[in-house]
């Protein structure tokens, strides 16, 4: 299995973190990797150009925008997929990620990407 995270996407809400029950993903602060330079926030299999260089996808930004301020604290943390191996394909992460950024590939190579509930 592979699994990983449009890191330009990613809104941070930790859902995925939250709901997986293999602990596939970590949250890692923007501030440890500002832009994506030392391999903490990019540690996953993302893709080259999903992966975090700084900047997020303004379209997804001004999604969230409003529930951002008024909910949780978005945009400091991006999601890594550190243990996607383990993915069980349960899919719940698929399910509960708000930016729609986690695309998941199993063994036989049919890929499923998130969609926000």
């Amino acid at each position: 299995m592979k699994v990983y995270v449009d890191k330009t996407k990613c809104t941070g809400c930790e859902h995925c973190f939250d709901v997986c029950p293999v602990a596939a993903f970590e949250m890692k602060n923007i501030a440890d990797d500002p832009d994506g330079s030392k391999g903490l926030i990019n540690a996953d299999e993302t893709p080259l150009e999903q992966q975090w260089k700084g900047k997020e996808d303004q379209s997804v930004y001004a999604k969230w925008n409003n529930d951002v301020q008024k909910c949780h604290d978005h945009y400091k943390k991006k999601s890594v997929a550190v243990n996607g191996s383990a993915c069980i394909l349960c899919q719940a992460c698929l399910i509960e990620c708000e930016g729609e950024c986690i695309t998941i590939i199993d063994d036989q190579g049919t890929t499923y990407h998130s969609i926000y509930k």
